[in-house]
């Protein structure tokens, strides 16, 4: 490979080091390495003509959670939780296939995998507190059900009585 074209690689490919996906980051403090990430590669489906029955572009990153140093025991524990249903015997897979080049769905694979632990992780939102409502609103509600009753009645046939 020539200087200009591993310049027009590395500029073409955002987080790409020497052509291949960089490391997972998920926050400036959680980086997961290239050794703990699996990929697997196979023909994809959908249009491309001939290209698509020779060229392995679709991509299959797996990240074994439960045996990876990158991530705190607490961490770990709080994506089993969340994403225990994705997982299967601890390892998290995701597949990505919309792009013709396997360099991009490898770039997609590794987005979408830093989106779904960074969601995992993040911490829940705080439950709120119930409040009674207040003697304003209750009145509010009080005064609107009558009326809709007293349409309702409107609407009745009128008694021969």
């Amino acid at each position: 490979m020539t200087a200009s074209t591993s310049s027009r690689f590395a500029a073409a490919g955002g987080g790409r080091q020497n052509g291949l996906v960089a490391p997972v980051r998920i926050r400036e403090t959680i980086v997961i390495p290239d050794d703990e990430l699996s990929w697997r590669f196979s023909r994809s489906s959908g249009p491309g003509g001939q290209g698509v029955n020779t060229t392995d572009s679709r991509v299959e990153l797996s990240f074994d959670v439960t045996a990876s140093r990158a991530l705190s025991p607490a961490a770990r524990d709080r994506i089993v939780e969340r994403l225990g249903g994705r997982m299967v015997d601890g390892v998290l897979t995701v597949v990505a296939s919309e792009h013709r080049s396997q360099l991009r769905n490898r770039q997609a694979a590794t987005d979408r995998l830093a989106r779904l632990l960074e969601e995992a992780l993040r911490p829940p939102a705080p439950r709120r507190r119930p409040t009674k409502p207040s003697r304003a609103s209750t009145a509010r509600r009080i005064d609107r059900k009558k009326q809709h009753g007293q349409l309702k009645r409107l609407r009745r046939r009128p008694d021969d009585s």
